[in-house]
């Protein structure tokens, strides 16, 4: 926590959710393991997840051409599949009706350990929500699985663009009626904390060093443009009093 911060004023905790909150890694290659017996599970999801910031800027380029509307994840995610059995030869090993419930794994990612306690403790303090790039059925279904208790569920789809959008960061403080002061996001991902602190969010760092795999730890060095950076949403709670 930086010395000089003060969350007397802070209302809402919006937080990032693939890698943030769930394990997205752990969760997909476990699928994909499951549809694709024998295959590296490790490998396919870091692939399918390659493919996702280049996506979603290919439809906000599509739109700012004026060549088409938003697109919602979950067709996102179902072409990346397409893309990534094509890539390793496998596109002949499912049928439709298989790729599609696979595309679907990303509604079923289990949270990480410290997620639930720690939302809950959060929520009874401030106004928890999600602010991710998912679409609000995938981001509910998933909060319903894995017992995520958010008070809302707030989408890249509410606000029809994807962070780092400036958009999705003030639209958090117009649907509460709160200044961007008022608003935390919380993350481990430094240049989505960096793009909400352009907008005047506060921030808040979560470690997740393993977010893609035990073989590729991430960097978790302490950035002190962060308001807090804690361990664990647990750790977070203890730091904002919950």
């Amino acid at each position: 926590m930086r010395a000089d911060f003060d969350a007397s004023d802070l209302k809402v905790i919006a937080f990032d959710v693939f890698g943030t909150v769930v394990d997205w890694h752990s969760g997909i290659a476990a699928e994909a393991e499951r549809v694709l017996p024998g295959f590296d599970g490790a490998a396919f999801a870091l692939a399918w997840r390659a493919g996702y910031q280049p996506a979603m800027k290919s439809v906000m380029e599509r739109i700012a051409a004026g060549e088409g509307g938003f697109t919602l994840l979950d067709e996102l995610h179902l072409s990346m599949l397409e893309q990534v059995l094509h890539d390793f030869s496998l596109a002949d090993r499912l049928d439709t009706a298989a790729k599609r419930d696979l595309s679907r794994a990303w509604h079923r990612l289990p949270a990480w350990p410290d997620a639930v306690e720690g939302l809950t403790r959060l929520k009874k303090k401030f106004t928890i929500c999600t602010l991710s790039n998912g679409n609000i059925g995938l981001l509910t279904e998933m909060a319903k699985r894995a017992g995520l208790p958010w008070d809302c569920v707030l989408s890249a789809e509410v606000f029809k663009a994807y962070k780092p959008d400036p958009r999705t960061y003030l639209g958090v403080a117009g649907v509460f009626d709160a200044t961007p002061g008022q608003v935390m996001l919380a993350a481990a991902h430094h240049d989505d904390l960096a793009a909400a602190r352009v907008c005047g969010l506060k921030t808040a760092y979560i470690e997740r060093p393993h977010e893609f795999g035990r073989a590729q730890p991430k960097d978790i060095s302490p950035n002190p443009d962060n308001n807090l950076h804690a361990r664990d949403i647990r750790q977070l709670a203890d730091l904002l009093g919950c």
